[in-house]
């Protein structure tokens, strides 16, 4: 069985995440790209443009010391633009530990994330973590 190419394309992004890839996550998001990031703390809120959420992407990565990592466990899909992925997130920073499960329901239209709505499994462990 094929993989849709929407799930394919938001697996894709995953990897380049994970290896810190930003040329390829630049080609897989739209220019006005939107990922609206849940919480109270210091990195939430909407990153709204592709150099916005490039930059938010690699504020995870300095404000964890290269620890953030995130390991994608589902993806669900409707045919109709939308991915659901649900992923497990660990990282460390300033003696403090986060495990954590999440996900990211994506828009894709005309083959690039258009818009990415992260939701998470408790708010008050990602505000505590990122204070």
């Amino acid at each position: 069985m094929t993989e849709h190419p929407h799930v394919a394309l938001v697996r894709k992004g995953y990897e380049a995440f994970s290896r810190g890839d930003m040329t390829t996550l630049s080609e897989l998001l739209a220019k006005d790209v939107t990922h609206h990031v849940p919480g109270t703390h210091m990195l939430s809120g909407d990153h709204k443009g592709l150099s916005a959420v490039l930059d938010y992407y690699r504020r995870l990565g300095t404000e964890t010391a290269g620890t953030f990592q995130v390991e994608l466990q589902r993806l669900f899909i409707d045919g109709r633009g939308h991915v659901m992925s649900v992923h497990h997130v660990t990282a460390a920073r300033g003696g403090k530990q986060l495990d954590a499960m999440g996900g990211i329901m994506f828009r894709i239209v005309g083959e690039k994330v258009t818009d990415l709505d992260e939701c998470v499994e408790d708010l008050d462990v990602g505000d505590a973590f990122w204070s």
